[in-house]
C-alpha cells in the first residue's frame, strides 16, 4: 500500500527528513523493504544521509492481505481538511477515504492520480491559464453520487475568500480563479484564472464533496464526525472513535481501481514518548524517532526487532509573519527579524544526535531536489544580526 502526501498549494518549503523506526515483521508482511546492516542512518563522509533510504517494490512485489496500525498525534475535532480548524492529522485521515487526485513522488514532483483525473491540460489564453482536468467515467462517491466538474466548481466557491459564512484554511490560489465551468461533458471541468498561475498543480489536490452545500454543513457537518458516504478511494472507514483516538479503514466494495492490498489500516493516537513504547511493545508498526532519544532506544532493540529508515518528508512547515500586524507592516522590519535568525543553529539542534546534515532551503516554491530549484532565499536572509540592527536603525526603531 502506497500512502502518498498532498502538499499544500503554496508556500515556505522547510525539507526535513523523517527517520523512522519500522517493524521487521511488518516488512516482511508488506514486503515493501530489505534488510540493513546499519544501526541507523547511513551517513556519507559528511554526514548527509543519501536522498532516500526506501526499498521502492512493484505492486505485484507487494504481498496481499495483512494488517497496519500506525501512531498520529491526534484525531482531529475537525475532520474537514478545507476548514480552518483542521490541520495536519485531519489531512492524514481525509486522504485515507477520500479522493487523493494529485499525488508527489518522494522528489516532490506532482502527478495525476488516474482513479480519479485521466488527463490535466494547462494553457495559457489570453494572457491567463486555463487548465481542462477530464474525470475517470468509473468515478464517484460512495452513495452514488458522481464526482463530476461540479465538485471541482463546490471546492473553488467554498475555498475562494468570498464565500459568507464558509471559516476557510486557506483562499491560496482558488482566489485567483476566475471561474470553473462543465468541458464537453459533465467529466471535464474548466478552470480558468484570473493571470497566469504556474502553480496550479497544488490546487484540487483534495476535493470538498457537492454535498457540503453550505457554510454550516461546510463548518459543522465534519466535527467529530466523519462521512464515509462521501468519501471514494480503495479503502473506506471501519470505526472512529473520538474519545479513545482511533480510526480504522478497511477495503471498499465500491472501488472501481486496483483493490487495496492491505486488509486494515488503523490510526491510534498517541504522543510523544507514547509512540516509542508502544512500538517497542509491538503495539504499533512503525513510530518516528526523529530526535536523539527515540533514535537511541529504536536502536537498543537490535536488528530482529528494529529496522531503521530515513527519507524526506516532502511537506512545508510555515512560520508565518503577520504584514498587516502594526509593528510587522515595513518590509525592513521583517527583513531585519528574519536576517536575525540563525537557521544554521537552529538545523543544528533539530539533528543533534542523529548523525544527519542538509543544506538550508532556499526556495519556496521548490524542494532541493526537484529541477529548477536554486537558492534565492539564502542571499536575502543570511544570518548577520549586526546587519539586522542597522536595518532596524535605518527603520527608526531603537534598541531596547
Amino acid at each position: 500500500m502506497k500512502l502518498h502526501t498532498s502538499a499544500p498549494t503554496r508556500g515556505r518549503r522547510w525539507r526535513t527528513r523523517s527517520v523512522l523506526a519500522i517493524s521487521t515483521v511488518t516488512m516482511l508482511t508488506l514486503a515493501a523493504c530489505g534488510g540493513s546492516d546499519d544501526d541507523g542512518p547511513e551517513a556519507s563522509d559528511s554526514g548527509t544521509v543519501a536522498a532516500s533510504d526506501i526499498n521502492l517494490k512493484s505492486r505485484d512485489e507487494i504481498q496481499d492481505g495483512g494488517t497496519l496500525t500506525l501512531p498520529i498525534t491526534e484525531i482531529a475535532e475537525q475532520q474537514n481538511p478545507f476548514q480552518a480548524d483542521g490541520n495536519l492529522y485531519t489531512n492524514n485521515v481525509w486522504k485515507l477515504y477520500n479522493p487523493q487526485i494529485v499525488l508527489f513522488d518522494g522528489d516532490g514532483n506532482a502527478s495525476f492520480n488516474k482513479d480519479y483525473v485521466t488527463d490535466a491540460k494547462a494553457e495559457d489564453v489570453d494572457g491567463k491559464t486555463v487548465v481542462t482536468y477530464t474525470i475517470n467515467d468509473k468515478a464517484q462517491f460512495n452513495d452514488g453520487t458522481p464526482i463530476d466538474w461540479t465538485a471541482f466548481e463546490n471546492t473553488w466557491k467554498a475555498n475562494k475568500g468570498d464565500a459568507e459564512g464558509y471559516n476557510i484554511s486557506s483562499s491560496d490560489g482558488y482566489v485567483l480563479i476566475d471561474s470553473v465551468a462543465k468541458g464537453d461533458s459533465d467529466k471535464q471541468a474548466v478552470v480558468t484564472f484570473k493571470q497566469e498561475y504556474p502553480w496550479w498543480e497544488g490546487l484540487f489536490n483534495f476535493i470538498l464533496p457537492p454535498q457540503v452545500k453550505d457554510a454550516d454543513s461546510f463548518n459543522t457537518a465534519y466535527l467529530k464526525k466523519l462521512h464515509p458516504e462521501w468519501g471514494a478511494g480503495p479503502y473506506k472507514v471501519d470505526r472512529v472513535d473520538f474519545n479513545s483516538g482511533e480510526v480504522s479503514f478497511v477495503k471498499n466494495e465500491k472501488w472501481w481501481g486496483d483493490e487495496g492490498k492491505l486488509d486494515k489500516f488503523t490510526y491510534r493516537a498517541l504522543e510523544g514518548q507514547a509512540t516509542i513504547n508502544a512500538f517497542q511493545a509491538g503495539e504499533i508498526d512503525a513510530a518516528a524517532v526523529a530526535t536523539k532519544d527515540r533514535l537511541q532506544v529504536a536502536q537498543s532493540m537490535g536488528e530482529d526487532k528494529a529496522e531503521i529508515r530515513t527519507a524526506m518528508t516532502p511537506s512545508n512547515y510555515l512560520v508565518t509573519l503577520n504584514a498587516d500586524a502594526p509593528t510587522l507592516k515595513e518590509k525592513e522590519v521583517r527583513q531585519a527579524i528574519m536576517t536575525g535568525i540563525d537557521r544554521t543553529q537552529l538545523a543544528k539542534i533539530r539533528f543533534n544526535g542523529l548523525n544527519y546534515t542538509e543544506e538550508l532551503p532556499g526556495s519556496f516554491l521548490l524542494f532541493q531536489t526537484q529541477d529548477g530549484y536554486e537558492d534565492n532565499f539564502g542571499a536575502e536572509a543570511s544570518f548577520d544580526p549586526e546587519k539586522a540592527k542597522t536595518i532596524l536603525d535605518d527603520a527608526g526603531w531603537t534598541e531596547g
